[in-house]
């Protein structure tokens, strides 16, 4: 038995998944609508609001950060801009990092009947 040996019988085992090293999970259609549009919009909205946060932390006349200082101020506690811009930029950042592994995730599935991805198709193309 030989290493080809081995790598082609993985290959046929988990159809190829571990040589692409992605794994496609098939779900009814009703099922794939409803974790498309959802993962979708949580990623857009977490990245978008990981902007606003990064927006916050680089401008000291933005929104966001008026509203947390003047939060701060009415509670009696004050916080050097260093750490609150600090805090935005992380908080902005992981935001961001999160609506991106969302909608990885959400590109997971496939419903049912849909072709596989081209990696999958047995077929050459024609591309010259």
């Amino acid at each position: 038995m030989t290493d080809s040996d081995a790598t082609s019988r993985t290959e046929a085992t988990d159809g190829g998944a571990s040589r692409r090293g992605r794994r496609d999970i098939v779900v009814p259609m009703r099922l794939y609508k409803t974790i498309t549009v959802f993962s979708t919009l949580i990623a857009v909205v977490a990245v978008v609001l990981g902007f606003v946060f990064l927006d916050a932390a680089t401008l000291q006349v933005s929104a966001l950060r008026s509203l947390t200082t003047s939060l701060f101020r009415a509670v009696g506690v004050g916080v050097a801009d260093g750490i609150l811009s600090t805090v935005f930029a992380v908080i902005g950042l992981t935001s961001i990092a999160f609506g991106a592994v969302v909608y990885t995730l959400g590109t997971r599935f496939r419903a049912r009947g849909m072709g596989k991805s081209q990696e999958d198709s047995g077929e050459d193309s024609n591309n010259g």
